[in-house]
């Protein structure tokens, strides 16, 4: 018996010590009496629930657990408790995101109630709005709230994207749970409010923002229509300059042909009449051709007039025209995404007209011949050739007509995630794109300038004269604008994930604006159509358009 009780002792010891032990890891032990080599160690004591969690229609709604605001009752001097609620939501943001103050920790989340509010917010993924609130008599219970789904929470700016959620650095809220959970939000974008002043855009996920959005609508208006291209100048362009006539026979020692005359175009293009030949006293000089020569001249344009020998001199020709420009192309493309909203594609301007080309200058004329020579006691040279009129200046080109404005509901960056859940998700129509401009007339070519005379009273032959410069081309008439987007959710490389209950409504993109001065049925030069679809992707900034 003593053996016994000896063994009972030891083994008592041996617990207690073992409890000691368990006790030193924190774990309550237990010594049983029903079983002397038994141990009964209690577990771990469960942590206290967060009172926080839950979804949006059964969480509590607590001053510990986010920031209230209401629009009809709150004041943005007050705390944000539910008794005291703020007015703005992006004053509430700013509490959720970063504390009350006295060094409280954000609260991440904020409590809408039910209602209007016209502005336009940022929210840092990682900051809910919980919005449809019931707030009268200090509720602020979701249950109820909505009646049907009449009275969310309604954000509607009159200009602006309504709700951007950002990523990133930019986002202020670290950690690896950076989700921003919007619910019972309705986030309406104005007609052609976005920074464009054309596009209506309803929501913006910067590029790593990440967003959930719950039994909510994202609504965009419609964008406006592309603004006309502007038309160039309806004057024609700068005319030319009538050639300087040449000298008449007898009348200097040295007949210097007439010397040319040049138009100046504003594009530093010059056209330039040709030298008049000179004259002599057995033979005339040739003339020099007109300026801009064209590359290929198979008519002979602006080419000099020969000089007098065994036959008269010859007229310089008239100088070519200036090359017209033609319709330029329409836009194409689909445009780009950045943090803005979306950029459309301008229609091409129209190209400047040639400038015609200066009219060849004429050839000189000779003084002597059977039975004719200038008079003893007077110079002796024959008559000078007329320099070449210079030609006219090309019309400027008309301007691309304006791209017309988007209408998207959800715009998403490179690397962001959005889910939606039971959310509706409306896009209007884009805007048509602008008409493209119009290109102005060329300026006219003048007439080259009259050779001088021979001897008055005899036979001997007067110097030619320059020729005609070619009139300028006329401008391009531009190309028309890209018609504007409809696109429910356009993205680039985000990952998306579209739950049961989400539903799109997409109305039409714009059409391509006409180029100018066509018919509303000429095709030639017509912008394309807006890009289009309840979802549609935008290759990156860094990618090549598509």
């Amino acid at each position: 018996m003593r053996s016994q009780g000896g063994r009972s002792a030891r083994a008592s010891v041996f617990a207690v010590v073992l409890c000691a032990w368990s006790a030193g890891a924190s774990t309550a032990c237990r010594y049983s009496d029903a079983c002397w080599e038994g141990l009964d160690c209690a577990p771990d004591p469960e942590p206290p629930p967060d009172p926080c969690a839950g979804a949006p229609g059964t969480a509590p709604a607590l001053d510990d657990c986010g920031v209230f605001v209401s629009a009809s009752s709150g004041d943005d001097r007050h705390p944000g408790t539910k008794d005291a609620p703020v007015k703005t939501l992006q004053h509430a943001i700013g509490l959720a995101a970063h504390g009350r103050g006295h060094d409280e920790e954000p609260t991440r989340r904020v409590y809408a109630c039910g209602g209007s509010f016209e502005e336009a917010i940022t929210l840092p993924s990682g900051v809910d709005i919980w919005g449809a609130r019931r707030c009268d008599g200090g509720d602020w219970s979701y249950e109820g709230s909505f009646d049907g789904p009449d009275h969310p929470t309604i954000i509607a700016p009159p200009g602006g994207i309504p709700l951007r959620v950002l990523g990133g650095n930019d986002a202020v809220i670290a950690g690896d749970d950076a989700t921003s959970v919007i619910f019972g939000v309705r986030a309406v974008a104005a007609d052609a409010s976005a920074r464009d002043g054309k596009s209506s855009i309803a929501m913006i996920l910067s590029q790593g923002a990440k967003a959930k959005v719950v039994s909510s609508d994202v609504i965009a208006g419609d964008g406006k229509d592309g603004e006309p291209g502007k038309d160039a100048p309806s004057y024609r362009a700068m005319d030319g300059v009538e050639g300087n006539a040449g000298v008449s026979a007898c009348t200097a020692d040295a007949a210097v042909g007439a010397l040319p005359v040049v138009n100046f175009c504003d594009d530093g293009i010059e056209s330039t009449g040709g030298y008049g030949g000179d004259g002599g006293l057995d033979v005339g000089r040739d003339g020099a051709p007109g300026k801009p020569e064209p590359g290929e001249n198979p008519d002979g344009k602006g080419l000099a007039g020969a000089g007098a020998g065994s036959r008269p001199c010859t007229r310089g020709t008239d100088g070519a025209l200036g090359a017209s420009s033609g319709r330029a192309d329409g836009a194409v493309g689909e445009g780009n995404l950045d943090i803005h909203g979306w950029v459309g594609v301008q229609g091409r301007d129209g190209k400047k007209g040639g400038a015609g080309q200066g009219g060849g200058g004429g050839g000189g004329s000779k003084s002597r011949g059977p039975m004719l020579a200038c008079p003893v006691g007077r110079p002796q040279s024959g008559a000078a050739g007329g320099s070449g009129g210079s030609g006219g200046c090309g019309g400027e080109g008309g301007r691309g007509g304006g791209y017309g404005g988007a209408s998207i509901a959800i715009v998403a960056l490179e690397d962001s995630e959005l889910e939606l859940d039971a959310t509706k998700v409306v896009a209007g129509n884009g805007g048509n794109g602008g008409v493209g401009g119009t290109g102005q007339p060329g300026g006219i070519g003048r007439f080259g300038g009259h050779g001088g005379q021979g001897l008055t009273g005899t036979n001997m032959w007067s110097a030619c004269e320059g020729g005609l410069g070619g009139d300028g081309g006329r401008g391009g008439d531009a190309g028309g604008g890209l018609g504007g987007a409809a696109i429910g959710i356009a993205y680039v490389v985000p990952h998306l994930s579209i739950l049961p209950g989400t539903i799109f409504e997409v109305g039409q993109p714009g059409r391509g604006g006409p180029a100018g001065n066509a018919s509303m049925d000429d095709e030639v030069g017509r912008g394309a159509t807006g890009p289009y679809g309840h979802l549609y992707p935008f290759g990156a900034p860094s990618e090549p358009p598509r």
